[in-house]
Order: C-alpha cells, then sequence, then structure tokens
C-alpha cells in the first residue's frame, strides 16, 4: 500500500502501539505492528517497515522497542517516536505495577504463600529431573562425563562464576562433539 496523504495524527499513532503494547505478550509483536501500520492503515510500505525491521534487529534493545521508534519518527519526526514508544510501553508499566501491587496484597494470604511454595517445589523437581537426566546421558560416555563432573565442581563446589567456566569448558566440549562425530562418519 502507499503511505496516506498527509502526516499521521499523533494520537493514532500512540493509539496503534497503546493497544500493541497492552495485548500483546511474548513474541510476534513485529507481524501484528505490520498488520497495524502496513496492511490496515498502509502508513508505510512494505519496504520501509521491512527496513526498519532490519535496523530493529541490529539495534541494542527490545526490536519491538526499536521498531516503534523507527516507524513514529518516519511517520511524525520525534514526536512520532515518543507517540509510538510512550503508547507502547505505558499500558505494560501500569499493568505491571497493577500487578504488583495485587501481588503485594495477596501475597499476605496463607493460601496464596502455600499455592506460591508448591510450585516452587514443582519448579525444583523438574529441575532436578532434567539434571538427572542430563548427568545420567552423560555418565555414559567418558569425557562428557568429565566436562560434566568438572562444571559442577567449579561452579557447585567452588563458587566460582557460571560464565567463565561454560566459556572454558564449552570449547572442549564442542570439539570432543566434533571430533567424535567426524570419527562416526
Amino acid at each position: 500500500m502507499t503511505q496516506t496523504p498527509g502526516p499521521v495524527p499523533l494520537l493514532s499513532l500512540f493509539f496503534v502501539f497503546f493497544r500493541v503494547g497492552l495485548f500483546s505478550f511474548g513474541g510476534g509483536l513485529a507481524g501484528w505492528v505490520h498488520r497495524e501500520v502496513v496492511a490496515q492503515r498502509g502508513w508505510m510500505s512494505d519496504d520501509d517497515f521491512f527496513s526498519g525491521l532490519a535496523l530493529s534487529q541490529i539495534l541494542p534493545g527490545a526490536n519491538v522497542t526499536n521498531l516503534s521508534v523507527y516507524i513514529g519518527q518516519r511517520l511524525r519526526g520525534p514526536a512520532g517516536a515518543a507517540c509510538a514508544l510512550v503508547g507502547l510501553v505505558i499500558g505494560p508499566f501500569f499493568a505491571v505495577i497493577a500487578l504488583a501491587t495485587a501481588y503485594a496484597q495477596l501475597a499476605t494470604m496463607p493460601w496464596i504463600q502455600n499455592a506460591l511454595t508448591g510450585a516452587a517445589a514443582a519448579a525444583i523437581g523438574l529441575l532436578l529431573v532434567v539434571a538427572v537426566k542430563g548427568a545420567r546421558n552423560a555418565s555414559r560416555r567418558l569425557v562428557p562425563f568429565l566436562i560434566l563432573v568438572a562444571t559442577f565442581v567449579a561452579v557447585g563446589l567452588l563458587q566460582w562464576p557460571l560464565v567463565p567456566v561454560v566459556l572454558a569448558l564449552a570449547p572442549l566440549s564442542v570439539a570432543f562433539a566434533w571430533w567424535k562425530a567426524s570419527s562416526n562418519a
């Protein structure tokens, strides 16, 4: 579609991104923004939108936030960028405040505390099941078992930071897996 004649009203820009921010959860936001901005309203061409999407993905920060700033800037300059960004984040901002307030009120109730304790226990149980299955699978071969033990000792017992330990042991693990795969081929 072609761009509409005349500038996009700032209030319209705000409400499009407000709706996207308030009623969306998880991924797929770029598709929703494309539908709203390109397909339904014709505010941008596909080429302009996808240029902005590519740019938003290489910039630091959340892609949809970067995309909203790009679209607002393209349509109405700095005021449009501000309207789109504020529209995108203000609904979730107040929703999180409301949920935090509700949680603060509900967390004092014994049945809520019991439910959260149960959920935490279930999460720990699932984590242990995955850990045991991973350890059992790794123990069938010597090198993966040694890497597992080295990680456990370094992080669990010696309290070394996880990231440097993984950065040191991951190349060994990958090299072994590559060697094993090439020797089996």
